[in-house]
């Protein structure tokens, strides 16, 4: 090969190096330079003295980055096939580079550098320790060449500990070969990073201060930083003992350097990840090191300069850092302390505890919400909680809660000291409101654990705040509310203070209650803050909120002084009518609206949770409400309703079924009486009559006119709301002797349960057709005859509201927005809430009644049929975010709460329809998704907005989670385990998912699901829903279907007589679903545990299987037939699970799909070396890297 060859190839490249590198080159010439290097790099013989000549220091760094990544590319694609002397070659060149290739520690760019340690770690994966015993050695030699070389050797180190240990980035042998030897060399690789880091800083601090020497000095620098850097990669991993080693002289020398500002934050990390280590308590004792009186004076001097000079980035960073670090420091010793490790509580504990406070009041929001973890360990800590120095710390701990519960520090303000530090930790205010929220509650938590070791401290301070707060001046602040002038808004100071105070006393009051017994409780105190609280009189709804809160939160004296009880329902009830302006006519802000509704609740609360107490009042409320109700403007219907609901749960009380049932005929006989008019009668059943009703046909409609028909629909709503509140809340006495003598007990099912009746029953039932009719009505809307009868105004009546897309979406709501606009700004969204709350509340009707009203509900005759005609009709048209909530209120509770006596009746012949159905519908909707994506990569252009497109891909994804979710409440009992009704459902898309997923070896089916399967449409229709979903694009629902349903469903199935096809079928979905959902973890190991149990169970008896298999792409055949034959011989001993299944992985590796980034991704192929721990056959491999004058490749990389 002639260097005229090398010479012009040479010039070629860095004139296509230039081109790719130079912005005004056009992309045509770009792609060609491209596509020039790439081939040059995979098919030319002479890459290696190419490479080279191109790193030299001559070249420019681009094209000397270039000739390394050349070489680079060769260690990693070409060794295995290189010539032994070609490889030596290399190896003595790029070891040369190192020596003197490059330019100085200051000059070279840090690019180089790093390019250059690649190439020697890629030939140690490759050679060390076999075949290059000496590397080690070779790199200390060139360390003694000066800081260029030792930083370089250090950037080698760092990178094979990364590829080996963190990213495990090689085959297991290679991985383990390697790590066992930097394992047994471990003491001379530290020994060498801690001199190496000494010298480098004992020089550096020599040599800062002379102006002659910095360049020298700045080198000595850059080494001991880079040493940092290694040791951080190493501490995390090695033995402590190598950490601990010397009396702890890493970690003094650490602390040392918390105080040099050039390495500081280095310096912080190592001492991090040595601190957080885990391991074996009598291995973690020496580092209670650094509560001795030295580490502890480093540590907090560091703080204090850091924080001296005002914020700068760096300097923030670093007190990050050691913020992290004291943090660590309180988790050793909560581990340490109490265990077996006879460790004593360190005499600075009190030194760390006031450095800790001191991060607690630092001005940034986020040091502050990084040391509640830690203070919740250590109040929660068995010996650590009773320490007196602990103890004295809780006030000071409160005292700071204080101020950290006032929501301030917004990125867009600079109305606090936090503002300016939000700005380096949050992109916005949403971002920075989300953070606060999680903030606030996990601050309520460790409040709650300090005021259980001191209650009274915390009350007396709630008390403090409290009274301060009542007399202080209100201050709206520069941005007024819109609700009205000189009105807060929820950024207002006032605000934020009555906010903060509101949650303080909320945490501190309810924690002490649960901890001081009866009669140590400060009833007097109680009772003087709460009359405070009641005669104090505010026209703010914002505060007024919080006024409520604290009335609330004091209530529980009232149990102590039931005299005060009228003062408090006075009090709320005046705020159930609250306006701003009295009579206005303006739509109410959702500030007044949640007043009010907080009024509502508070009063239901109170009903919910002390009814004993209420109870002898009952006359005097009941009055208040009729009062209330008669005037038919004054509440909405939701409020209405709120205290109608209040007062069934004091009617609880009466245990007496004839007089519970009669209170109840008289609170229902206004809706009864509106319900069942011929008029409504009419309206119900008749979709036309029913848009007419509501006003949803007008032509035009000015917001700023009264909506007519606005009481036509609010008279429907309210019958709709009532006839749920009473359903939800009457109940029969839980104990069964009171329900026996009240005369709630009916008698005893087969099984000897007892059978209770509802008392309002009687009233329910009677709505029940015209609730049902109401249903049909409203699923028939959908219908497009119906749709094209909506007047212009209301064409999109029946769309969902805008606060439910941004839901979906995941689309932050704008902070000031929440209260201060009214709560439908348009008629539009106003007849969108409507017919939305309508819906849903509906179906909560239906959903409650079976656990209401149990046997009386389904023994109504016909009931199935009923409900297929009503609630089950025209779902074509219904969309899904619809459909959702009907199967999630009303579905899954009326199954979950059926008695199997009425499966056959009830449950099966609605379920069985229901089934068939959603599977044809959402096979559907993923073949239009699957379709689009498929026309997306052909660019083809839709005139259907992105958005809208995501938002109905969400949507699908969510009916098909619910679908699955419902499949499997009704058909798969998990032993031990309670269904979540809501909260899994909606979980996020990127939930952690578990990598080693086997599903639970008792789920088994129902009684219900024994009961579906036996009807064979019912049972294909379960089965083909379970299967196919595995090939549908959600993760989430293809591993919670494949973990819990496919081989409880398919199980009950075997023992009949399965078409062949139909097995196959089963199978080709599960390996469908590899190829489509193999590249996320969780999922893969589910579908291959599941489509391991099919093949197992089914091979035996159906051929075809193997015929499936033999289709897989790139399966070894030999392999195959080596697992079949110990499939179906039983003579033969079973091999471990675990090994049957990792073979048969490697079977299906074929179909296992990747991600994106790995599907075009080149092989590295790293072969293993003679085994370094125990005598083997010598193997092919080997026999082919022999030379042929028999030199072994032992002798390759000796220096």
């Amino acid at each position: 090969m002639s260097a005229e060859q090398v010479s012009s190839l040479c010039e070629q490249l860095v004139k296509a190096v230039t081109v790719i590198m130079d912005p005004a080159s056009t992309q045509r010439y770009r792609l060609e330079a491209l596509k020039f290097c790439e081939e040059f790099k995979e098919k030319c013989p002479i890459c290696v003295p190419c490479g080279l000549k191109l790193a030299e220091k001559t070249q420019t760094a681009i094209v000397r980055h270039f000739g390394l990544q050349i070489l680079e590319h060769v260690v990693k694609f070409r060794w295995n096939n290189m010539p032994r002397l070609e490889k030596v070659y290399l190896k003595n060149n790029v070891m040369g580079l190192i020596s003197s290739g490059t330019l100085s520690i200051l000059e070279e760019e840090s690019h180089i550098k790093d390019v250059l340690s690649r190439i020697v770690v890629e030939m140690i994966k490759r050679e060390w320790p076999q075949h290059w015993p000496d590397m080690l050695k070779e790199l200390d030699t060139l360390s003694k060449q000066g800081e260029t070389q030792t930083e370089l050797v250090m950037f080698i180190l760092l990178r094979l500990a990364e590829d080996v240990v963190t990213f495990q980035t090689l085959p297991t042998q290679r991985r383990r070969d390697i790590q066992q030897t930097l394992t047994q060399n471990m003491e001379k690789i530290f020994s060498f990073l801690l001199t190496a880091l000494q010298q480098n800083v004992n020089k550096y601090r020599r040599m800062k201060a002379d102006l002659a020497q910095e360049p020298k000095a700045q080198a000595n620098c850059r080494v001991g930083i880079a040493a940092l850097n290694t040791l951080a990669g190493y501490i995390d991993w090695v033995a402590l003992s190598h950490i601990t080693a010397d009396n702890c002289k890493l970690l003094e020398m650490l602390c040392l350097l918390l105080n040099e500002p050039e390495l500081q934050i280095g310096a912080a990390e190592c001492l991090l990840i040595a601190v957080s280590r885990k391991g074996k308590l009598e291995d973690r004792k020496p580092l209670m090191v650094l509560f001795g009186d030295v580490a502890m004076h480093y540590i907090l001097t560091a703080a204090q300069t850091a924080d001296g000079g005002g914020l700068v980035e760096k300097h923030y960073v670093f007190l990050k850092r050691l913020c992290q670090v004291l943090c660590a420091l309180g988790s050793q010793l909560c581990a340490l302390i109490g265990s077996d490790s006879d460790v004593e509580t360190p005499a600075n504990f009190g030194k760390y505890l006031d450095s800790f406070l001191a991060f607690t009041t630092h001005p940034s929001q986020f040091l502050r919400s990084s040391t509640q973890i830690t203070w919740g360990a250590l109040f929660r800590h068995e010996i650590l909680s009773r320490d007196p120095l602990l103890l004295a710390m809780i006030p000071k701990y409160l005292r700071a809660s204080m101020t950290n519960l006032v929501k301030v520090g917004f990125p867009s303000k600079t109305d606090s000291a936090s503002c300016e530090y939000s700005r380096f930790d949050f992109d916005s205010d949403e971002d920075f409101n989300a953070f606060f929220n999680s903030f606030r509650a996990q601050q309520g938590e460790v409040m709650r654990m300090a005021c259980r070791l001191d209650p009274r401290t915390g009350f007396q301070m709630a008390g403090e705040w409290l009274r301060y707060q009542l007399t202080a001046p209100v201050d709206p602040g520069p941005m007024n509310s819109k609700t009205g002038e000189g009105l807060c808004s929820v950024f207002s100071p006032s605000f934020v203070q009555w906010d903060a105070m509101t949650f303080f006393s909320e945490s501190v009051i309810s924690q002490m209650f649960r901890t001081l017994d009866k009669d140590e409780i400060p009833v007097n105190d109680g009772i003087d803050l709460l009359q405070l609280v009641l005669n104090f009189e505010t026209k703010d709804p914002l505060i007024l909120s919080c006024v409520l809160t604290n009335v609330s939160a004091l209530f529980p004296f009232v149990t102590y002084r039931p005299e005060y009880l009228q003062q408090v329902l006075s009090k709320l009830f005046a705020s159930v009518t609250f306006e701003v302006v009295e009579e206005s006519k303006a739509p109410r802000t959702r500030a007044v609206k949640n007043v009010r509704r907080h009024a509502c609740s508070s009063i239901i609360k109170m009903c919910r949770d002390y009814p004993q107490l209420v109870l002898p009042n009952f006359e005097m409320l009941y009055n208040h409400v009729k009062q209330l109700l008669s005037n038919e403007l004054l509440l909405t219907q939701m409020e209405k309703c709120a205290l109608m609901e209040a007062l069934v749960l004091i009617s609880n009380q009466f245990k007496d079924y004839e007089r519970q049932k009669a209170f109840l005929e008289e609170l229902m006989a206004p809706v009864a009486g509106l319900w069942l008019s011929p008029e409504m009668q009419r309206v119900l059943s008749d979709p036309e009559a029913f848009i007419s009703y509501v006003g949803a046909d007008n032509k035009t409609a000015d917001p700023g006119l009264e909506d007519p028909s606005g009481l036509n629909r609010s008279r429907i709503s309210f019958c709709v709301y009532t006839i749920l509140g009473v359903v939800k809340r009457a109940r029969w006495p839980a104990a069964a002797e009171e329900a026996k003598a009240g005369g709630f007990l009916v008698g005893y099912m087969p099984s000897g349960t007892p059978m209770y009746r509802n008392p309002c029953t009687e009233q329910v039932l009677k709505l029940l057709d015209n609730l049902l009719a109401l249903i049909r009505t409203h699923n028939n809307l959908y219908t497009p005859e119906m749709v094209a009868r909506l007047g212009e105004t209301f064409a999109k009546a029946l769309d969902m509201l805008e606060v439910e897309k941004n839901a979906i979406l995941g689309l932050p709501q704008p902070l000031l927005e929440l209260y201060d606009s009214p709560v439908y700004k348009t008629v539009l969204e106003r007849m969108q809430g409507f017919f939305c709350t309508l819906y849903d509340n509906c179906f909560h009707i239906l959903g409650n009644a079976g656990p209401s009203m149990q046997q009386d509900f389904y023994t109504v005759e016909g009931l199935a049929t009923q409900l297929l005609s009503s609630a089950f009709i025209n779902l074509n048209n219904i969309p899904d975010y619809r459909l959702r909530p009907m199967l999630r209120v009303f579905v899954k509770p009326l199954v979950l709460s059926c008695p199997p006596e009425y499966y056959e009746t009830l449950i099966c012949p609605m379920l069985g329809p229901l089934f068939t159905y959603l599977h044809v519908r959402l096979s559907q909707k993923w073949q239009v998704i699957n379709q689009r994506s498929m026309l997306c990569e052909d660019d083809a252009v839709d005139d259907n907005p992105e958005s809208q497109e995501m938002l109905e891909e969400q949507l699908v994804r969510l009916l098909t989670r619910e679908v699955m979710d419902l499949i499997t409440v009704c058909c798969v009992s998990k032993k031990g385990v309670e269904h979540n009704t809501t909260a899994a459902v909606d979980a996020d898309d990127d939930e952690a998912m578990a990598t080693e997923v086997t599903p639970p070896a008792s789920a088994e089916l129902t009684e219900l699901g024994k009961c579906l399967m036996k009807q064979e449409d019912v049972c294909t229709a379960l089965l083909i829903t379970a299967y196919i979903s595995l090939s549908w694009k959600d993760t989430l629902s293809c591993q919670r279907t494949t973990t819990q349903l496919c081989w409880p469903l398919l199980k009950q199935v075997l023992p009949g007589n399965l078409l062949p096809d139909a097995v196959s079928w089963f199978f080709i979905s599960v390996l469908n679903g590899l190829q489509i959902h193999g590249q996320h973890d969780g999922c893969m190991a589910a579908l291959v545990h599941l489509a391991f149990q099919i093949y197992e169970a089914l091979r035996p008896r159906y051929a075809e299987l193997k015929a499936v298999m033999e289709q897989v792409p790139d399966i070894q055949r030999d392999s195959l037939e080596q697992f079949d034959s110990k499939l179906l011989n039983p003579t033969l001993q079973k091999v471990a699970d675990k090994r049957r299944k990792d073979h048969f992985k490697r079977l299906i590796a074929g179909c296992i799909g990747k991600s994106l980034g790995e599907q075009f991704r080149k092989e590295v192929h790293i072969r293993n070396l003679p085994s370094l721990f125990k005598k083997v056959k010598p193997s092919l491999e080997a026999d082919v890297l022999e030379n042929e004058d028999g030199e072994g490749l032992t002798a390759l990389f000796e220096p």
